[in-house]
């Protein structure tokens, strides 16, 4: 542990965020100077790319979600090879900004994350990208697994990020939203002038995880994500169809709540592409009520759980999500008068943000900073977060 412990005596640090989501897309490496811990922390991003997986590995990474075509010797074999790719996104991005991996002080990696089964009757999840091979092939004392000890204490594992977005968003006087649309969508409500035991978060349903998977089967894998809304903006809403997805049980559940691919993935996608035919309706129809599906169910969250009691004055918005116009103008339609704004505007980097949350929840693990939120993951107490591996 004594590369850990001599990290502690230094002012600023030089830490890599390491996160790839429910869409697989690829790695987002985000490098981060932090300074300070807990609520003393600053940041300064110093470079941040997307490291796209091939549609070969993206590929098996797929078939890994799914318990028919997932086989242990595949999640062994993947464990290291993400491992290894992680490591490999690392080193690239170092090297176009001419900064040796010696230089970095810290990694702190999410993982990619398989199955995730927090009500399962034994609390699960698993994220793989092996932390000893991106240590090793780096050089970097790193940090990772940060989901587990949450769910060891009964929590859901997510969302996590609702620790960096108290950290670095709350204010005396307004109540502030933090909204995440990756693969799921997730909001962190901050209370005026509260404190960490008041904040609370859930995941609010789909974000983009089925609309994605939906238009890379329509389009026969020609696209994997509906760039600019350019298809559902050709289409209509069909509101019947709507009333039936929002009936899914998820969306009655009380927060904090958590879902991912298991309920949202690919079967989910293929029924909802039957329905759309079922419905004698064109399939832009069906990604434009797939696009209002995202936009409905986090409104509907923020009215059935939040608004009563915390209701909101500005809501900032990140992911991929935000590249959505239909999605944006849908959530400045109904949230309206509350401001709906791109989190980049606050200086924060709409893209890297959950990137940087994992470099800075490295620097917190090296701390001894517990810094998952139980009103958020509904954890029986405060953990730290994560494993620490030397290169």
């Amino acid at each position: 542990m004594k590369p850990f412990y001599d990290l502690l005596q230094k002012e600023k640090k030089l830490i890599v965020g390491l996160m790839s989501g429910t869409s697989a897309d690829g790695v987002d490496v985000a490098l981060v100077e932090v300074s300070g811990s807990a609520l003393t922390t600053e940041i300064e991003l110093k470079a941040f790319e997307t490291i796209p997986y091939t549609s070969e590995i993206r590929s098996r990474i797929f078939d890994l979600f799914s318990v028919e075509t997932a086989r242990v010797d595949e999640i062994c074999t993947m464990n290291f090879m993400i491992g290894k790719l992680f490591a490999e996104s690392v080193l690239t991005v170092l090297d176009k900004i001419d900064i040796p991996p010696t230089q970095v002080d810290l990694i702190g990696s999410h993982g990619q994350t398989i199955h995730h089964l927090p009500k399962a009757s034994v609390p699960a999840t698993l994220q793989i990208g092996e932390p000893a091979v991106i240590a090793h092939e780096t050089g970097i004392p790193t940090v990772a697994d940060f989901r587990v000890a949450d769910v060891a204490a009964g929590g859901a594992g997510a969302p996590l990020v609702s620790y960096i977005d108290y950290l670095l968003f709350h204010h005396a006087t307004q109540t502030i939203g933090l909204l995440n649309i990756g693969g799921i969508a997730n909001l962190t409500v901050l209370p005026a002038g509260c404190g960490i035991e008041e904040v609370h978060a859930s995941d609010t349903g789909p974000g983009n995880m089925i609309l994605d998977a939906c238009v890379e089967k329509i389009t026969d894998g020609v696209k994997q994500f509906d760039e600019d809304a350019e298809l559902a903006r050709q289409g209509k809403v069909c509101v019947t169809l709507l009333k039936q997805w929002l009936e899914n049980p998820f969306f009655d559940l009380t927060p904090p709540k958590t879902t991912g691919r298991e309920m949202f993935g690919i079967t989910y996608a293929n029924n909802c592409l039957q329905q759309i035919k079922d419905q004698k309706i064109s399939e832009y129809d069906g990604l434009a009520t797939l696009t209002a599906l995202t936009v409905e169910s986090i409104y509907r969250y923020y009215t059935d759980f939040v608004e009563e009691k915390t209701p909101l004055n500005i809501l900032y918005v990140s992911g991929g999500g935000t590249r959505n116009p239909l999605i944006m103008r849908g959530l400045a339609d109904a949230f309206d008068p509350i401001r709906v704004v791109d989190v980049s505007e606050t200086g924060v980097s709409g893209d890297a943000k959950e990137a940087i949350a994992f470099a800075i929840l490295a620097n917190e693990a090296m701390h001894g900073n517990l810094s998952n939120v139980p009103n958020a993951t509904g954890a029986m107490c405060g953990k730290i977060l994560g494993k620490f591996v030397c290169p």
